[in-house]
């Protein structure tokens, strides 16, 4: 698979998060959630694809997923997966810290979408 990288941040202290330890970012003109829980980075959809909740105003439980703030829905930070049962898909991104800063990388997308 191949990504397009986009700088968010000079540094991981540099990005805003919130108590919750998430925070909103614009990439390419689409807003993203990114999520800290413990020494592991997240990046995902900005909204729960159930009802639209903004995940950002959710919270991380202690199983270190993503809590939608309407409906309680959980969801893993890395693959997206819906972990409570109810078959719903968060998109996620790919996520790094680098020595030159946070990037999040997007998929390249071709003319017909193939590769």
């Amino acid at each position: 698979m191949t990504y397009i990288w986009y700088k968010i941040a000079e540094s991981l202290e540099a990005l805003p998060f919130q108590a919750n330890n998430m925070c909103v970012v614009e990439v390419s003109r689409k807003k993203i959630t990114v999520a800290r829980h413990n020494d592991t980075l997240a990046a995902f959809a900005y909204k729960c694809p159930h009802a639209s909740g903004i995940m950002a105003e959710g919270y991380i439980n202690a199983l270190g997923q993503v809590v939608c703030p309407l409906h309680r829905y959980t969801f893993n930070m890395q693959n997206g997966r819906n972990t409570s049962g109810e078959g719903y898909f968060l998109k996620a991104y790919v996520v790094e810290e680098r020595a030159d800063g946070v990037y999040i990388g997007m998929e390249e997308k071709s003319f017909f979408n193939w590769g």
